[in-house]
């Protein structure tokens, strides 16, 4: 059944998770004619978006993302506030398909009548995420969802994307694995505002305050991201709740100091910024293609480049200036 755009923004601001969905699928379209209806539902909700704490977690596969993110949210509620999870799944380079598996991990909070969990493929998109978030978290944001959980795939240092459209940026840590420091790269390190070691207990707890001083020693060699701010390394154990009060009240204390300087707006005005550059880029070679001309163009160059006739970034170059050069 096809809904029109009233009807789904008369859902999404009255909370109806079905027309919620509805709406998320419609920007996640690739259609032209959805995309010309999810434009116009984006136009409108404008005004009613704005209001969430965006956090982006991330770590390596086996970190406990799915665990952290379950028992966070149920905390969030706890404190008298709803809870959007967007748990991005890597999609299959070969049939495009996804697992989609998050609701099946997060039982308990798919129960909560203030929860709403949306898996989303990322459809070879680079960076941890969709290529749709930024414009998810507005629905969501629309339908008056305080906290925004981003759960990546955890592809390491391209999650630069996801520091670009959240508030707070998440790094989960686990024990184990020899060098403590050798799965954590500069550039997480750069991005990140908060680390949270998980799975923290009695037997490796000493080992666990260890690898928080081993941190905490490297992040003083790299510049702070957020003056006035210094990176906290959090222990704990998402299983079993401990820390994780530390860290809702320690998300909090951060937004609020990017509040009281400015910079809470700044980086949301650079955010938005970044995705007017992205969908320009996307819209212009989706306008190209349409002609027939350009299209066997760009099917030639990147022939080209596929069987190395020459650099590929050369027949990028090549295609772009055959057709937008002023001559």
């Amino acid at each position: 059944m096809k809904f029109s755009t009233e009807e789904l923004i008369g859902g999404i601001r009255s909370g109806n998770k079905r027309l919620i969905a509805k709406a998320i699928t419609l920007v996640e379209s690739k259609k032209a004619e959805h995309r010309s209806q999810a434009e116009e539902l984006l136009k409108k909700i404008m005004p009613f978006t704005g209001n969430s704490v965006r956090v982006g977690i991330t770590g390596v596969p086996g970190a406990g993302k799915s665990t952290f993110i379950e028992n966070f949210g149920r905390l969030v509620i706890a404190n008298d506030k709803k809870v959007a999870v967007l748990a991005i799944d890597p999609s299959s380079s070969i049939n495009k398909g996804s697992i989609l598996g998050d609701k099946t991990r997060m039982e308990e909070l798919a129960r909560e009548e203030n929860a709403f969990i949306r898996p989303s493929p990322s459809s070879g998109f680079l960076g941890g995420v969709a290529n749709t978030t930024f414009e998810t978290m507005m629905i969501c944001e629309a339908a008056g969802y305080d906290y925004i959980l981003i759960e990546t795939v955890g592809v390491g240092q391209s999650e630069v994307l996801v520091s670009d459209i959240t508030d707070v940026f998440l790094f989960l840590k686990i024990i184990g694995g020899g060098d403590e420091l050798q799965g954590i790269k500069r550039g997480i390190m750069e991005m990140v505002d908060l680390i949270f070691i998980n799975k923290v207990e009695k037997d490796n707890l000493q080992k666990a305050k260890n690898t928080r001083l081993e941190l905490k020693r490297a992040l003083d060699f790299i510049p702070p991201k957020e003056k006035g701010w210094k990176i906290p390394v959090l222990l704990g154990s998402a299983l079993y709740n401990e820390g994780l009060a530390e860290v809702f009240d320690t998300i909090t204390q951060f937004i609020d100091l990017k509040k009281k300087t400015g910079r809470f707006s700044e980086v949301r005005t650079l955010q938005a910024e970044k995705r007017f550059e992205y969908w320009v880029q996307e819209y212009i070679l989706s306008m190209m293609k349409r002609s027939n001309t350009v299209e066997e163009a760009y099917v030639q160059h990147k022939k080209n480049a596929s069987e190395m006739v020459s650099n590929p970034s050369t027949e990028a170059k090549l295609f772009v200036e055959k057709f937008l050069s002023k001559d």
